[in-house]
């Protein structure tokens, strides 16, 4: 099996562009050079008790040093842990200290945020610092092969990426060698990367998205990587023609956003080729395929690997699509770990029966999970007995292909009846008022949970309420439990650092903003504005219930 230090060494001698960043290249000899430098420098300056492995934490932007110290770790032998940069405080300081960082390396915009917090690391490395390049000076030279030696085995831990954090704390996804080595070769197939090809690189490095759908590959054919420092959507158009990219990867919002951006007139007849990535909308899908004039491959993966779900020609609208491989994927009831029946699904595909809902599981999977970093609870979360249970929910038709349907935290109880928030969610995005929706559960003043959601309104649209509610009225497929309770407008859905939905705040705080909250009492009623006197008639109710504890906090 290659290691992905392997890939790296083939790039040692090859003089052709490698990396641009800004109105500067690196070959791809050069680009190893820099690796080998760091590397280098790493085993001489970092001694570590045992032998073990360093850790080295990288809390940059997307600037090469990323991808210098992503090789350096890899020649080495040593572990590159992913420092989310959105985190602050004490949860920075909580990942920094659980993933046993030795070093860290930033930058002097990102230095303030390990000021003051306890994150117990001796050696911070700032790459703007004039002593940086001096640090580094005595080890220009040094070889790749040496650099590494035998420690870079397919079986050691290369790198630590946080998952996204949008459902609750942060876990360090483990990464080996051989597991990145060999995605980099499946990736070159899957999206029909080539010499020639030009990748942009413009999604967060700290998560695995960038690494693996992007970096790796093109390392692993020779491609050129066109890096921006952060994604940009106004700029999105303009570094396509500027590079000549021909692949992008994405996840979360990232082509809604592009696509809220004028067009620039050689977009149609631009060189991008193929977008890889997750979670756009189908709308989103078809305008961005139509305005680059490219093939936009949408599929379903995780962190953690295992398996991966992509549309085929004959996938339907709405789904995921089959596993790839043939990798038996089935949705078993998280209760009794029993395959849940196959959806019914109405015209409008709504899911006509709740009990076909339950958890993406990978029978006989549990062997490809490499685990979560110092987090054997959360690792045994995700195996029973060979099987990987994915955490994530899900629904299968008739004729085999997937549904997304949420984190398995993500699921409602309301007057004892369970259910996702992602059908809800696909429901509200057919308003023509919203560009995009979060549900997501609120206490309810006696038992279980209500349903609210945010809205994020399509600019120029206003919210009428009355309105609103006539289209809920008007949708078959909406349970008779999953109507909006509450309803809040955002100016903009909060977001984790990769583009995904962050619900988190949004359940913490209710109904408890600034934001424009409306409440309807029952389904047939209608939707009014929910008042600070609403508010404490509420919280009164929930005192007479005994259950003001589970109020949310102001």
């Amino acid at each position: 099996m290659r290691t992905f230090a392997d890939i790296l060494r083939s790039r040692a001698d090859d003089d052709a562009v490698g990396l641009c960043f800004g109105d500067r290249e690196w070959t791809w000899a050069e680009v190893v050079a820099e690796c080998a430098c760091r590397a280098a420098a790493l085993r001489a300056d970092l001694p570590v008790p045992g032998g073990r492995r360093r850790h080295v934490g990288v809390l940059l932007d997307n600037v090469p040093d990323y991808l210098f110290w992503l090789g350096a770790v890899a020649l080495s032998g040593d572990v590159l842990v992913g420092i989310n940069p959105s985190r602050r405080g004490a949860e920075l300081a909580r990942d920094i200290r659980h993933t046993d960082c030795d070093l860290i390396v930033t930058e002097s915009h990102r230095r303030g945020l390990l000021d003051g917090i306890d994150h117990g690391v001796g050696t911070v490395l700032d790459i703007d610092e004039p002593g940086y390049t001096t640090h580094l000076a005595p080890h220009r030279g040094a070889a790749p092969d040496h650099a590494g030696g035998p420690a870079a085995a397919p079986g050691n831990t290369l790198l630590l990426l946080f998952s996204s954090g949008s459902t609750g704390a942060p876990k360090a996804v483990v990464v080996s060698q051989g597991r990145l080595g060999a995605l980099a070769d499946t990736m070159v197939d899957r999206v029909g990367l080539a010499r020639e090809s030009v990748t942009y690189l413009c999604m967060p490095l700290f998560h695995g998205n960038a690494v693996m759908m992007n970096v790796a590959p093109a390392v692993a054919v020779g491609a050129r990587i066109a890096m921006r420092r952060r994604f940009s959507a106004s700029e999105f158009s303009a570094d396509v023609h500027r590079y000549g990219v021909t692949y992008v990867n994405y996840v979360g919002r990232a082509l809604s956003y592009v696509l809220s951006t004028p067009p620039d007139p050689r977009d149609a007849d631009s060189t991008l080729a193929v977008a890889f990535g997750t979670e756009a909308s189908e709308a989103d899908v078809d305008r961005f395929r139509r305005r680059f004039g490219c093939v936009v491959s949408e599929g379903f993966g995780l962190s953690e690997g295992v398996f991966r779900i992509n549309r085929t020609p004959d996938t339907p609208p709405g789904a995921l699509g089959v596993p790839v491989g043939g990798a038996d994927v089935r949705v078993l009831d998280e209760a009794t770990g029993a395959e849940c029946p196959r959806a019914e699904l109405d015209a409008d595909g709504g899911l006509g029966n709740p009990e076909a809902l339950g958890q993406l599981v990978a029978l006989g999977g549990a062997a490809a999970f490499e685990g979560y970093y110092n987090n054997p609870g959360a690792t045994a979360e995700r195996v029973r007995g060979a099987d990987f249970w994915s955490g994530d929910l899900a629904y299968r038709d008739a004729d085999g292909f997937f549904y997304f349907a949420g984190r398995s935290s993500d699921r409602l109880r309301v007057d004892s009846e369970n259910f996702a928030a992602a059908p809800v969610e696909r429901i509200l995005a057919h308003h023509p008022a919203v560009a995009a929706a979060a549900v997501y559960p609120v206490p309810d003043a006696r038992t279980g949970d209500q349903v609210m959601c945010a809205l994020e309104l399509v600019p120029g649209r206003s919210f009428d309420p009355d309105e609103f509610a006539r289209f809920l009225d008007s949708r078959p497929d909406l349970g008779t439990k999953w109507w909006p309770r509450f309803v809040r407008l955002v100016s903009a859905l909060p977001l984790t650092a990769n583009n995904k939905v962050d619900k988190r705040p949004l359940r913490a705080r209710a109904w408890h903003t600034t934001d424009p909250v409306y409440r309807r009492a029952d389904r047939a009623g209608d939707y009014r504005p929910f008042t600070r006197s609403d508010r404490e008639t509420l919280e009164q109710e929930f005192a007479a219930h005994g259950r003001t504890p589970h109020l949310p906090t102001p």
